[in-house]
């Protein structure tokens, strides 16, 4: 069971899916590999995680696309292990949509309900595709054709299409994907908003970071087929279990080498470079051991720049660093200094930092000297499984 997620349904009576135990192989391939997790009811989950990480296939499991080799799949409380995907109270929204460019909006969007037995009314099919497309912010659009909309527009057609039989369970297999960077983001609220006033559980696989912290309630970080952590976007950036989990959401800087010492909140770990760091473990994380192989983690935000003889008190790590580069992106900017006994490393500090005085303003050019820093409580000392 993922952690956090130990009580059955029955015991809480507040899941809408949950997985227990599921395998699901494709020839040699484990693609779900022995995985457990608990959805709540009405909460907005993602599956994070690269290609072939199992999150695409644990999604069709869901849907019924596919059925577990072994383990139950449950929605809301019933076993669907063997339930057809059309009998599921599940609906799905694809990457490109599979709008109907022969129908227009009105028609694509009451496609499902008049498919069903016994079949609503007209006049019923009619107020139900009012009020769905009402709900996505397309009430006077019924009449257009699918291709004379925006990309936008066609993916909130797509929403109230599913939306409209009432599903237990909304399924989104990347939707934004094809969106481009500003679009994607309006959406990513439109989404959390529709959520929120529909009160159903949305569930989606993405492999883009931002995506899945912006808008879940929780996210499994998968890995192999497995569930590497489960947890809220604030557990898993501020406590990663591993530098796994801790490099694919948001970003870090890792030094790597062999624990020295460690008591029974921290670690001290000795790099190739003979250069030893101190951090504490993640509190989600496990204990480290002597001589194993393990990383420290600094997020670039949390690391300081000062010109040399400005650095102030406190540090417990500050090194000689050269600047390499520097990237200006509005409100922070992102500098590359390449610092003694640690390599590259990357730091971002905001636009108005009263710490980087000197920097953020621009004074500084590649090949200048800074010295960088942190405070030993920001780091985290993680395993590298």
């Amino acid at each position: 069971m993922a952690p956090g997620q130990s009580q059955s349904s029955s015991e809480t009576g507040g899941f809408d899916v949950e997985f227990r135990s599921v395998v699901k192989h494709f020839a040699d391939v484990r693609a779900v590999d022995d995985v457990s997790f608990a959805l709540k009811r009405g909460s907005f989950h993602s599956f994070l995680g690269p290609s072939g990480c199992g999150k695409t296939t644990s999604l069709r499991l869901i849907a019924g696309f596919e059925q577990p080799d072994s383990g139950s799949v449950e929605i809301a409380g019933q076993s669907v292990v063997g339930v057809p995907a059309y009998r599921r109270p599940v609906n799905m929204v694809f990457q490109h949509y599979a709008l109907f460019p022969h129908m227009d909006v009105a028609a694509n969007v009451g496609y499902g309900l008049r498919q069903r037995r016994p079949r609503a009314d007209a006049a019923e099919i009619d107020k139900r595709v009012a009020e769905a497309l009402e709900l996505v912010r397309l009430p006077h659009l019924g009449k257009r054709r699918t291709w004379e909309l925006s990309g936008g527009q066609q993916q909130r057609v797509a929403l109230a299409r599913a939306l409209i039989n009432r599903p237990t369970v909304l399924l989104l297999d990347e939707p934004l994907a094809a969106l481009d960077r500003k679009l994607r983001r309006e959406m990513q609220i439109e989404l959390q908003n529709l959520q929120r006033e529909v009160g159903i559980t949305f569930v989606l696989v993405t492999h883009d970071q931002e995506e899945a912290l912006s808008m879940s309630d929780t996210i499994g970080i998968m890995k192999d087929g497995r569930i590497v952590q489960f947890g809220t976007p604030e557990e898993l950036y501020d406590a990663p279990v591993n530098r796994y989990v801790a490099d694919f959401v948001g970003e870090s800087n890792f030094f790597s080498g062999s624990v020295a010492s460690c008591d029974e909140v921290s670690a001290a770990i000795t790099t190739p470079s003979g250069l030893t760091l101190q951090a504490p473990f993640s509190r989600l994380g496990g204990k480290l051991q002597p001589g194993s192989k393990a990383a420290i983690a600094v997020r670039p935000e949390v690391i300081g720049l000062w010109q040399p003889g400005a650095v102030p008190a406190g540090l417990d790590i500050s090194r000689p660093a050269r600047l390499l580069n520097r990237i200006y992106l509005g409100d922070h900017s992102e500098f590359q200094v390449e610092a003694d006994g640690l390599g590259a490393v990357l730091v971002r500090l905001p636009k108005h930092s009263t710490e980087g005085q000197g920097i953020n303003g621009g004074a500084l050019e590649p090949g200048d000297q800074v010295i960088m820093g942190w405070k030993r409580d920001r780091a985290l000392a993680l395993s590298e499984a």
